[in-house]
């Protein structure tokens, strides 16, 4: 975005914050005017009637992100994500995905080390310790790197990456129109913290909780709910933008699903919720904690009803394979690169045949994991089966086979058919329910279109 076009956004925005309530419906009927040629007429058209109903949910959304989150942080969120990372970034991913005929991530995942504070049930990153760091040099020429082909948008995990808060705050100031977020235990969030995340304006945390006390407790350890908490508080009292991580299990999906833990997440001030199901990935992995057919089903469908009722915004990683046509791994919406700086086309399949230290994100693109992670898309016709592990767990031991990808777990390698066995019965149990979900998702749709 030029100069001239940031000036423009920001005076668009200040006029409609000074009256969120008045100034909605009035940025609706600009967009319109201005929209000669019909680019966002759809666009639009999906957003008017929300900003012409105060009671709409996602016009409740929209005014409470206004009222509660710092304006100057709000801009920069909107112009850092909106336009840099999504309209302007990914008309440059699409140039570069014709000159390099590879996927090219709209998002990176980073783990800026494999060290944790916590020790939770059931995680691979418990196994490795304070062993594997990416230096700050590295993870700023992968920014970089990233920028050139048209990616502004940087996630980061671990271990816990707040563990290096202070490189990434440093990466917020050297990349001020790149958008930056976090799988975060929260338990590193104090006030010196927000203070900085509200100097640099563009950095989210997105905070791992698994349900109340009890279930939070149960997986991360006793009094890490409390310290969750304390963390959300300052983050409000600094008028700060987070959401919620959520992994649901076979002990969890009620709780986490319910009308109770969705109205929680709204209290404690979460603006989005990132869900995950439980993968048993390493070692230490739990088979017993993946959750039943049934206990997905169930989640797709609270998911999918509380979007229409409650305002917060909502992603589950596979159950919205729908909207998404099915896998974002491999570089085609999201791609990860660990602590020890293997290129792995998704944070749940760790193998890879790239490493930063002999390889530029480019090449890593176009290696052979990347290339039939691309060849493969989309696993399954049924976008609500989209996952090479979960859902075709023999897509994933084809493509790690055919490009020679290793295992990256250090301490104890795995191999590729022995962990896709452990989905072997999700997957055929997922299978007819998600088909039915499917035929009558698209049966839905065409009604709607007649």
């Amino acid at each position: 975005m030029d100069r001239v076009q940031e000036k423009a956004l920001d005076m668009v925005m200040t006029y409609v914050l000074k009256s969120p309530q008045d100034n909605f419906i009035k940025l609706v009927e600009w967009a319109d005017r201005f929209d000669v040629a019909g680019n966002f007429k759809s666009a639009i058209e999906t957003v008017r009637p929300m900003a012409e109903d105060p009671e709409h949910t996602w016009h409740q959304y929209v005014i409470n992100l206004c009222e509660e989150i710092d304006h100057d942080v709000l801009k920069t969120t909107v112009q850092n994500f909106f336009i840099n990372a999504s309209l302007a970034g990914m008309a440059k991913q699409h140039e570069s995905r014709e000159k390099y005929r590879c996927n090219i991530p709209w998002a990176i995942l980073m783990d800026p080390t494999s060290a944790c504070n916590l020790k939770c049930t059931g995680c691979w990153a418990a196994e490795y310790g304070n062993k594997l760091n990416m230096s700050y040099e590295e993870m700023d020429s992968i920014i970089t790197q990233a920028n050139e082909l048209g990616t502004y948008m940087f996630l980061y995990s671990g271990g816990e990456p707040l563990v290096r808060k202070a490189d990434i705050i440093r990466l917020c100031e050297a990349h001020p129109d790149c958008q930056f977020t976090a799988f975060t235990n929260g338990t590193l969030i104090d006030e010196a913290f927000a203070a900085e995340m509200k100097r640099v304006k563009n950095f989210i945390p997105a905070i791992s909780v698994e349900g109340f006390e009890k279930e939070t407790d149960f997986r991360r350890g006793e009094g890490t709910f409390d310290k969750v908490t304390r963390a959300m508080t300052i983050l409000r009292e600094y008028q700060l933008p987070f959401g919620i991580s959520c992994c649901y299990t076979s002990q969890n999906t009620e709780m986490i699903g319910s009308e109770a833990y969705f109205d929680q997440m709204i209290a404690w001030g979460a603006k989005f919720c990132w869900f995950f199901t439980y993968m048993p990935v390493g070692k230490d992995a739990v088979p017993e904690l993946m959750v039943t057919p049934e206990q997905r089903q169930f989640m797709y469908q609270q998911i999918r009803k509380f979007r229409e009722t409650k305002p917060i915004f909502t992603l589950d990683f596979w159950n919205d394979g729908e909207y998404s046509n099915g896998c974002l791994a491999g570089g085609r919406v999201y791609m990860h690169i660990n602590a020890n700086g293997d290129y792995e086309p998704c944070a749940f399949t760790h193998y890879s045949d790239s490493n930063i230290a002999d390889k530029t994100l480019l090449e890593a693109l176009m290696s052979p994991l990347f290339k039939a992670y691309q060849a493969g898309q989309p696993w399954n016709d049924n976008h609500l089966r989209p996952c090479p592990l979960l859902d075709n767990p023999s897509e994933l031991v084809h493509v790690v086979q055919i490009s020679g990808a290793h295992s990256t777990d250090l301490q104890n390698p795995e191999d590729v058919v022995e962990l896709s066995a452990k989905c072997e019965n999700a997957a055929a149990g997922w299978a007819p329910i998600a088909d039915e979900l499917w035929r009558a998702s698209r049966a839905s749709q065409k009604s709607d279109r007649l």
